[in-house]
């Protein structure tokens, strides 16, 4: 039998030396019904990529596939989970959570927490520079499997429909994530549409086909990890073999392994290597982002490694210039108002310098995945509130000079009133203990709002106004 004619009929001549067997053959699918129709389009001829000689890597497999996808199944739900606290973080329960009025699909409304202080720059950290980090391995993972995309007949049961619907969901929801979410952190907006809702709802679609995934290929991958190549379990073996040494997978029903491979010009130690290489110079790249001591390395970050000077030399999400806040409304004719009591109270900045001061040592973090830490000075809230006449508010709503921003205006929760660290801040410092400056224009001068844990752009900056509310006031 020549090799054209072998191939034909679903084998092929193995041409690796060392290799058990000298003919590939490929398994033949379990056609559920109707079996006969199935059975005569895949006698069909079919030119590439469906072919199945077109994919012709030796290393591609249902052992490495699985490899890929162990990874992924710690990786991948660290970025869900965190993602999904990310926007109970932003106050849904205050319909300020962007989308706002999501029906069934709401997360369950809770106070976020204000202890540890560090808590969103962790969860938030996790899930940027985690999405960063796993990019790599998604795309070898989606390379691993890509002959199945093409694979024909297209499916051979009902079974399988369903398994490739749920691929579609699982394939296209986490490419349209991963690509909105990196573009998203580099400040790249090229569609034509508002990143916060597509990015949730298409968080649902993917987590819906990541489920129905795991649900069903769970029991392959455990298989295929525990019996490692041609059954052997030797794990080890293959992370060791040079290019010479690598044998292709053997042909499986799961049609991932190459019908007629080339010889192997890699190994699988070094293509695991590569992804894992390439995964860590990502997170090299991109930690510095939200580790202070790294920001030199921080070559991933969109705003560079500089953005000030001395104490205010940390990341500017909004520049006084974006907000369109006229300098004057900054001056001397600046008023903080505190309503919610009795009557309303107004404050210059030389009024609040002249109250008791607090110094706290703060995190700030931003959903785009930067973070640093500060010393903050200033009026604790809860001072604030005591003063106008709300000693114990439910909440509290921030209102910045600046109108036009969709977070100029920020609802605070009763324990991030209350907190001790919660401050109206006047000046920021280094966090090592370093001499204090007053805040910048870009860093909201004259007062912003700074809370543990709380999100970025949550802490109001350019504050004109806070209304401490009682339960049953307005909303």
């Amino acid at each position: 039998m020549t090799t054209e004619d072998a191939t034909e009929q679903g084998v092929a001549e193995d041409p690796t030396p060392g290799r058990p067997g000298g003919v590939r053959t490929a398994v033949e699918p379990e056609y559920g019904f109707p079996a006969p129709l199935f059975r005569v389009a895949a006698r069909i001829p079919v030119p590439p990529p469906f072919h199945p000689r077109t994919w012709r890597s030796p290393l591609r497999g249902t052992w490495l596939t699985s490899v890929f996808g162990a990874v992924l199944l710690v990786g991948l739900p660290i970025v869900i989970l965190t993602g999904l606290m990310s926007y109970i973080a932003y106050g849904p329960q205050f319909g300020q959570a962007i989308p706002g009025d999501v029906g069934g699909l709401h997360l369950p409304f809770f106070d976020w927490p204000t202890d540890p202080s560090w808590f969103y720059r962790l969860t938030q950290g996790l899930h940027v520079v985690g999405g960063m980090v796993l990019t790599p391995i998604v795309l070898a993972k989606l390379w691993s499997v890509v002959p199945k995309l093409f694979a024909w007949p297209p499916v051979t049961s009902v079974a399988q429909l369903l398994e490739r619907i749920s691929l579609l969901a699982l394939v296209g929801g986490i490419l349209f994530e991963f690509v909105t979410g990196l573009m998203n952190s580099q400040y790249d907006y090229s569609w034509g549409f508002g990143f916060y809702t597509a990015h949730y709802y298409g968080a649902w679609v993917f987590i819906a086909g990541f489920v129905s995934h795991v649900v069903i290929k769970l029991p392959t991958m455990v298989r295929a990890l525990r019996s490692g190549p041609h059954g052997t379990g030797a794990f080890a073996r293959w992370l060791h073999d040079s290019p010479a040494e690598t044998e292709p997978e053997p042909m499986d029903s799961h049609g991932l392994a190459a019908l007629d491979p080339n010889r192997p010009t890699l190994s699988r130690r070094g293509l695991l290597g590569l992804v894992g290489g390439g995964s860590l110079l990502v997170g090299v790249f991109s930690i510095g982002q939200t580790w202070d001591a790294a920001r030199p390395l921080a070559l991933l970050s969109p705003r560079g490694q500089s953005y000030g000077d001395g104490p205010n030399d940390f990341q500017i999400n909004r520049t006084l210039a974006g907000s369109g806040i006229n300098p004057v409304a900054l001056g001397d004719g600046w008023r903080l108002r505190l309503t919610g009591g009795s009557g309303e109270v107004s404050l210059s900045r030389a009024d609040l310098a002249a109250m008791p001061q607090h110094t706290a040592v703060l995190p700030i973090a931003c959903v785009e995945g930067w973070s640093t830490t500060r010393t903050w000075s200033g009026v604790r809230l809860r001072d604030l509130a005591a003063l106008a006449g709300v000693p114990a508010p439910d909440n509290a709503f921030v209102a910045s000079v600046e109108t036009a921003g969709a977070f100029a205006r920020a609802t605070l929760q009763s324990n991030q009133v209350l907190d001790e660290d919660s401050l109206l801040a006047l000046r920021v410092g280094d966090d090592d203990g370093g001499p204090m400056a007053d805040l910048s224009p870009d860093h909201g001068y004259p007062a912003r709002v700074i809370v543990p844990a709380l999100p970025g752009v949550h802490n109001t900056k350019w504050v004109a106004s806070i209304d401490f509310r009682r339960r049953g006031g307005a909303a």
